[in-house]
């Protein structure tokens, strides 16, 4: 599963959100991968960050707070 969203503001920017399995090698947890993009290259996002799977409920929660 990927999604590619508009990153407000910008002009070209985006948001990629995948599931990426085995990240850091065999056997390594799947996580959730949300990058961003100033240029719009989703393939390879300026900045990335990793969530584990188990953490997206209380990471979801949190940011449902932020609105």
């Amino acid at each position: 599963m990927s999604k590619t969203i508009n990153l407000s503001g910008t002009k070209n920017g985006v948001i990629s959100v995948t599931k990426i399995d085995e990240p850091y090698g065999a056997d390594s947890a799947s996580v959730a991968s949300i990058g961003i993009s100033l240029v719009g290259n989703a393939s390879e996002p300026e900045w990335k960050v990793h969530i584990p799977l188990e953490n997206l409920d209380a990471v979801i929660e949190a940011l449902q707070a932020l609105k």
